[in-house]
């Protein structure tokens, strides 16, 4: 049997990763991988999260199954966390997932589930999984325009030309905050428009929050997911605490089905259930309740929004940095977006040959279509990567 199947494409974040492990270069720079990175190069374990798992190491008792949905308690303070005061608790169901890409999958197994013919919009450029998921579930994608190569910023005229074209039960993927891959976001006047547009033609948005916390503030980062879910009559929401929380491996998501009509919130909540023990029945729960206890405890959350919001600003003033180095060298603004990009990831808008020539020559890893982690810089890498940019003249 097993010879029947056929190759998959290689991953290609995976294969840079591997190609940058390989070269021997000692000035190298890895701008490819997707997690958080402090100076020293080290992704590392929150200082809440470690104080989380001692106090979890002493107090719990068990390991046996939590539920289908999860630990209530999680959901209760991710729903705060995410909606905060923006809906009534009653018109949210939630399912822990694992990983944002668990909620991401569930949500799109969910519409599919209600709707065989279901069309998902998805913005041009958008995080690869979105649309290998959706090709792998079968589903329709539809892409909008979203990112300007020539600007670094959003062609918000092209994206709303785009959605023009939904049509009632269509689902709308987007990214709550931080778009991955770009870095460039829809400011409130545009979210307004979107919604206005949304509501007028009948589609779901479905939105992927990824990076709470990592743009302009935990409150801030989850404005734009608040509006939409308090616009409309129902939404979906995939939330990841892999980032914000630095819990990578441990697999941590969360999926909101969001119904104004509360007598619907029992039915969307049944079929979350279904749909979790379809697929994997019990979601982790190690990572879930080490971000309840943090959200739940005073002392343990102060001291997470502290380090969140240390790791935020550094990654502003390197991105300022970066803008302000390419300003120098260049005698030009046109790096300027890079300052006004939010999250980890920054498109640089160039072309896949002249991001193979920036690693051949300088040593500088990111991924083909010129999407760099902010996070894997430095103070000290900043310049070299600058230079490399405008030696290459792209």
């Amino acid at each position: 049997m097993f010879k029947t199947l056929k190759p998959q494409p290689a991953d290609k974040i995976l294969a840079l990763m591997q190609t940058f492990r390989d070269d021997p270069r000692a000035d190298k720079i890895d701008l490819g991988v997707g997690v958080y990175k402090n100076a020293e190069g080290v992704t590392p374990i929150m200082r809440a999260i470690k104080a989380a798992e001692h106090r979890l190491w002493q107090e719990q008792q068990s390991k046996s199954y939590v539920g289908l949905l999860g630990d209530p308690a999680f959901s209760d303070a991710m729903v705060a966390l995410v909606l905060g005061d923006a809906v009534p608790r009653e018109a949210v169901a939630a399912a822990a997932t694992p990983g944002g890409t668990g909620a991401v999958r569930q949500a799109f197994e969910l519409v599919r589930y209600a709707n065989p013919d279901v069309r998902v919009f998805v913005s041009d450029p958008t995080w690869p999984n979105h649309l290998s998921i959706l090709k792998y579930l079968n589903i329709e994608t539809v892409p909008y325009r979203y990112f300007d190569s020539a600007t670094g910023g959003i062609d918000f005229a092209g994206m709303m030309d785009d959605l023009q074209g939904l049509r009632a039960g269509d689902v709308v993927l987007l990214h709550g905050c931080c778009h991955n891959p770009t870095g460039a976001n829809l400011n409130p006047v545009e979210w307004q428009s979107v919604i206005a547009l949304l509501q007028d033609k009948g589609a779901l948005p479905m939105i992927d929050i990824a990076y709470q916390g990592f743009g302009d503030g935990v409150e801030q980062d989850a404005e734009a997911t608040r509006a939409v879910a308090a616009a409309l009559p129902e939404c979906l929401i995939a939330a990841s605490c892999s980032k914000n929380f630095g819990i990578y491996r441990e697999r941590t998501g969360i999926l909101m089905a969001v119904s104004q009509d509360t007598s619907q919130t029992g039915l969307a909540r049944d079929t979350l259930a279904f749909l979790n023990r379809q697929n994997y029945s019990f979601p982790p729960d190690h990572g879930a309740r080490l971000v309840t206890m943090i959200l739940n405890d005073d002392e343990l959350r102060a001291d997470w929004r502290a380090e969140l919001e240390d790791m935020r600003q550094g990654m502003l003033g390197l991105r300022q940095q970066l803008a302000d180095e390419l300003q120098r060298l260049t005698g030009s603004d046109r790096f300027g977006f890079l300052a006004q990009h939010r999250g980890m990831f920054s498109r640089l808008g160039i072309s896949p040959e002249k991001v193979e020539e920036l690693r051949r020559d300088h040593g500088v890893y990111m991924v083909g279509d010129s999407r760099m982690n902010i996070a894997g810089l430095n103070a000290k890498t900043v310049p070299a990567l600058a230079q490399a940019i405008a030696e290459a003249d792209v």
